[in-house]
């Protein structure tokens, strides 16, 4: 008697990182614990001026040299990729909130998505330097500012993404139950239209973080960013155009921070991208 084959149930889907998406993770985990644990381990005051060793190169006192005040260089990379970091995150999660509201509100609403496209439209047809320039102009220089200067730049990005989404799922079979059976438009919203938004906004926010923290790094740069004495990789550069030919290591290793940091941002939302993307995903 030959028995009968035992039914197999639906093949799982595995979804595997690939090799950039775990560089990227890796990368950006390098620089966030550098510059959070480095001065634990490196006891430097990044505003300690000393006359004797101005401009002087990377030695066994100064590891990466002075600038044209004396100051330690290493001391003030750790302590301005503090503040880029912190910058780029509160942008993050700020333009996270508010452009996620607003796209919400754009893509369930046929009535208010007119006036909520077209205002978010004037703001991108502005440069996102130059709106920040004129933003921060009115608010004043503060580290607190140019966090609302770039959240209210980067803001339409996330919005339209949010708002995209939001209009395919709404029409969606499990979306037009819900309605059917009568659930409320904010339930809608947050029990079946935000959940499938969040892979999407995952990525969007990844690269988000590398252009606020590439912002921050802009207008520090033209001094309207962080003030001195406190650090940012973008002050630094700023502060060290001008002697590039006597101190090279002034522009090159905090330009080589900014790049690594960006630039592992964007190798992990691009590995994210290809995470979420259903296409990817192996039996």
């Amino acid at each position: 008697m030959t028995g009968t084959p035992l039914a197999r149930g639906p093949s799982r889907r595995v979804i595997r990182a690939s090799p950039s998406t775990k560089l990227g993770a890796v990368l950006f985990v390098l620089v966030a614990l550098v510059t959070v644990a480095g001065p634990l381990v490196y006891r430097v005051d990044p505003n300690a001026l000393d006359y004797a060793a101005i401009l002087a190169p990377p030695s066994t006192h100064h590891i990466l040299g002075t600038d044209a005040l004396g100051r330690d260089l290493a001391a003030r990379l750790l302590a301005g990729g503090r503040n880029s970091l912190l910058i780029g995150l509160f942008t993050m999660l700020a333009t996270g909130v508010v452009g996620t509201l607003l796209g919400l509100t754009s893509g369930s609403s046929r009535r208010l998505d007119h006036y909520i496209m077209r205002f978010l439209d004037v703001m991108m047809a502005f440069p996102p330097l130059l709106l920040a320039l004129a933003i921060l102009a009115s608010l004043g220089n503060s580290a607190v500012n140019v966090v609302i200067a770039l959240s209210l730049v980067y803001v339409p990005r996330t919005a339209r993404i949010v708002r995209g989404e939001a209009l395919v799922l709404r029409d969606v079979v499990y979306v037009e139950a819900a309605r059917s059976l009568g659930a409320s438009p904010l339930r809608i919203v947050f029990r079946h239209l935000l959940p499938g938004l969040l892979p999407p906004l995952i990525v969007q926010q990844t690269f988000l973080f590398a252009y606020a923290i590439l912002g921050e790094a802009g207008l520090s740069f033209v001094g309207v960013g962080i003030q001195p004495p406190s650090a940012s990789w973008g002050n630094i550069l700023g502060e060290a155009r001008a002697i590039f030919q006597q101190a090279p290591w002034l522009v090159a290793l905090p330009g080589f921070a900014v790049a690594v940091t960006v630039l592992s941002l964007n190798v992990l939302g691009d590995g994210l991208s290809d995470l979420f993307n259903p296409k990817r995903q192996t039996t």
